[in-house]
């Protein structure tokens, strides 16, 4: 069985790039030693805590984390009740006793909110709405939202020498003054911001790995140190190389032919199908009589000539389950965690099994709406073939989005349906007076030289403008209008475009342009391109410059500066060289093209759209009742998947959006288009800058390693390890541990 301090480390620097990047053979050596570490913890285990495992040398013979370089005394304190940072899945805590202290690690999170029900009933606007909501359509305002979260600690992770009796933790939980009756933590916890408590679990712990515990990543003692893996302690690096190490374990969990996954938690199949083969409480039975629930929810009762209403219901799985008799005892501690994965999971089988997207025989359709709060909120809609379908287990959030776009009163007068052949009309560019100016960087004697970005209508229609300054170098050396050799340095693009062509200067009019330019293929709406012109001549000498590495931009991946603002507005779905409309593109890509067309622009290129506008701006006019319907399911869709993000303005009394809301002003949602800015690294086994393929050569971080029983380490690597700790910042004479040689950098293979 591989071992974290074993003579080959389990992390390598392939994985700090991502899953899709590491060689099958170091993917096989984790995922034997994760499927070990699933099979032997209690709960469900989350990416997070698989990472831990294999990062800070979790023990499989019982011993957990007790001999990890861990620092308990360094743990965050916790108490029960009490307003807290955000602690994700995977922190290690220390929870306030009156005596000694528990250590724990989290190892699952939910949405506690104060109106879910007994029996798992859910008010519809609860469903998806963000951290600190007040009521239906009522975002919070608070620059640090806060909402209530249950969180399981794993009170036995750190071995039996740091673990609590059965007898004082059954006291503990009796008192319910430092946990709670079933062993948890509920708590009110302060998020930093709106947007960062939508930000997903892996992303939220890299940054609590990078904050709040940043001693305990950069630990000299862990079996190999991220700052080796990534080779420097930037924390830009940092950052990528642990997102990479998150995106590796997550892949391996998910390739495992021996577990299941729901989310980002794994379970052994063994395991999850022992738990439907019990009879007991939380067992096949009930997890058969939970699903049969939620599929019938909606079902209306007949009404007189078979006439039956519209019926949408909301259940949370974790109060659900509570109210199977007997239920209290398997619902203590991480037994919960284990339960709501089941559970969950038995719901989206029955979905991907027997029903057609969702939708059942009985014209019910089941989707899953939110996946954090009470455990997860599955909605129940009936008639269900009248909605839209999509993918029914990716989070919707449709409750809250109903609540904040309203239907027509009762009693108003119906809206007629859509004609056929109906398409939306063309969305204008709002008028950015300074989007895509140029900028003038040299004009002597000798040249004149501007930068600007290239625009859609550049591309369009094969010009490009002239700033004042190169029209009168132009009009003086050649008078008016006249044909000029436009030489283009496009450095690693991959067409076979010339590098010269002849063009026109038009000089005669007052629209001043170089016309009949052929654009390369790979020339997009935002790139940044410079001009030389120099004095007397009729050549213009048009390049590009190349980024250190590509990035991406939204969806764009890209070699070459650009700016983000004109990518943002124009490089939009509808929009391409052959034309720019918005004739039929679905409810998701009209969305996309109208926040990000007619919402504030921000330096960045971020874009933010009055929500309430959305619809008559997506369609040109007012839509009728199906339209927004649909708009409204794919902007939840949209959250969901995070390409989208709810945000909170104001209106002034003009009527007018404005960013971050102005104070003394009524606040409004928003709809946020903040593309990442993601750098995009080569795969490792892939193609090197000449097109030659890589050497198979890996580079060994250092690293700890166990000694076998009476071996002892040279002084050559005691020095080694001191200067090792050196390099991580931590020059205090640290010194080997007990049992432990360190392993200098080296590279193995050919």
């Amino acid at each position: 069985m591989p071992d974290p301090f074993g003579e080959r480390p389990l992390l390598t620097p392939a994985m700090t790039v991502g899953h899709d990047a590491v060689p099958e053979g170091e993917r096989r050596r984790l995922r034997s030693y994760l499927e070990a570490v699933v099979t032997v913890r209690p709960a469900p285990v989350h990416t997070a805590v698989a990472f831990n495992a294999v990062y800070f040398g979790f023990d499989l013979v019982g011993d957990g984390y007790g001999g990890s370089p861990l620092s308990p005394d360094a743990f965050p304190v916790i108490s029960l009740g009490e307003s807290a940072p955000v602690l994700p899945v995977g922190a290690m805590v220390c929870i306030a006793t009156g005596s000694d202290p528990l250590f724990a690690e989290i190892v699952h999170k939910e949405g506690a909110h104060p109106e879910l029900g007994p029996l798992g009933e859910v008010p519809a606007w609860v469903s998806g709405a963000p951290a600190g909501a007040e009521g239906p359509g009522r975002p919070t305002d608070a620059t640090m939202p806060r909402r209530r979260e249950r969180l399981v600690p794993d009170l036995h992770a750190f071995g039996p020498v740091l673990s609590l009796s059965s007898a004082q933790l059954l006291r503990l939980r009796t008192r319910r003054r430092w946990i709670d009756e079933d062993g948890h933590l509920v708590v009110d916890v302060r998020h930093p911001s709106p947007v960062a408590a939508q930000r997903d679990d892996l992303t939220v712990y890299a940054e609590y790995l990078l904050t709040t515990a940043r001693d305990q990543l950069l630990n000299p003692y862990v079996p190999v140190s991220l700052a080796e893996l990534v080779g420097g302690t930037h924390d830009g690096d940092l950052r990528a190389g642990l997102l990479g190490l998150l995106d590796t374990v997550r892949g391996v969990l998910h390739s495992s032919p021996a577990l299941r996954t729901w989310g980002d938690h794994a379970m052994t199949r063994d395991r999850l199908a022992a738990g439907l083969r019990d009879s007991g409480p939380i067992g096949g039975a009930d997890l058969k009589s939970l699903v049969a629930a939620v599929e019938h929810a909606a079902t209306p009762a007949k009404r007189r000539f078979g006439l039956t209403s519209e019926v949408t219901e909301y259940t949370a799985v974790g109060p659900r389950l509570r109210a199977f008799p007997g239920a209290a005892d398997a619902l203590r501690g991480v037994g919960y965690a284990a339960a709501v994965f089941r559970a969950n999971l038995a719901l989206a089988d029955a979905v991907r099994g027997d029903s057609d997207h969702g939708l059942f025989e009985n014209g019910s359709r089941i989707t899953l709406d939110d996946a954090f709060e009470g455990g997860g909120i599955w909605r129940s809609h009936h008639p269900g073939a009248t909605e839209p379908a999509g993918d029914p287990l990716v989070p919707a959030g449709r409750g809250w989005a109903s609540s904040l776009v309203m239907g027509p009163s009762r009693g108003a007068q119906e809206e007629p349906e859509p004609e056929e052949d109906v398409e939306p009309v063309d969305v204008p560019l709002v008028d950015d007076s300074d989007l895509g100016r140029g900028e003038l960087l040299r004009d002597d004697a000798q040249v004149v030289v501007w930068r600007a970005p290239l625009r859609l209508a550049h591309l369009r229609g094969g010009w490009f403008p002239l700033p004042p300054e190169a029209v009168r170098e132009l009009r003086r050396s050649l008078g008016r209008d006249a044909e000029i050799r436009l030489e283009l340095d496009h450095t690693g693009r991959d067409s076979a475009d010339t590098t010269g062509q002849a063009v026109t200067a038009e000089l005669a009019s007052d629209r001043v342009r170089l016309a009949g330019i052929a654009w390369p293929q790979d020339f997009f709406p935002g790139l940044m391109l410079d001009l030389r012109l120099t004095r007397g001549g009729a050549v213009i000498r048009l390049s590009t410059t190349e980024l250190d590495e590509p990035v991406r931009f939204g969806d764009r991946v890209t070699g070459h500066c650009f700016d983000p603002r004109v990518v943002t507005r124009e490089d939009v779905p509808g929009s391409d060289r052959g034309g720019d409309t918005a004739v039929g593109l679905g409810p998701r890509a009209l969305i996309l093209r109208t926040v990000r067309r007619c919402g504030l622009l921000t330096l960045d290129g971020h874009a933010l759209q009055d929500r309430a506008a959305l619809p008559s701006a997506a369609y040109g006019r007012r839509p009728v009742r199906v339209q927004v319907a649909a708009l409204t399911a794919a902007v939840a869709e949209l959250f969901a998947e995070r390409v989208l993000e709810p945000a909170v303005g104001s209106r002034d009394a003009w009527g007018q959006p404005h960013f971050p809301p102005r104070v003394g002003q009524p606040t409004i949602p928003l709809i946020a288009y903040r593309p990442a800015r993601q750098r995009v690294i080569r795969p490792w086994g892939g193609t090197d800058a000449s097109g030659g393929k890589l050497r198979a050569v890996h580079l060994v971080p250092g690293h700890l390693r166990r000694l076998r029983p009476g071996c002892s380490p040279s002084d050559v690597q005691r020095a080694a390890f001191r200067e090792y700790c050196r390099r991580l910042g931590k020059a205090d004479g640290w010194e080997l541990p007990p049992g432990y040689t360190f392993v200098t950098e080296h590279t193995r293979g050919h």
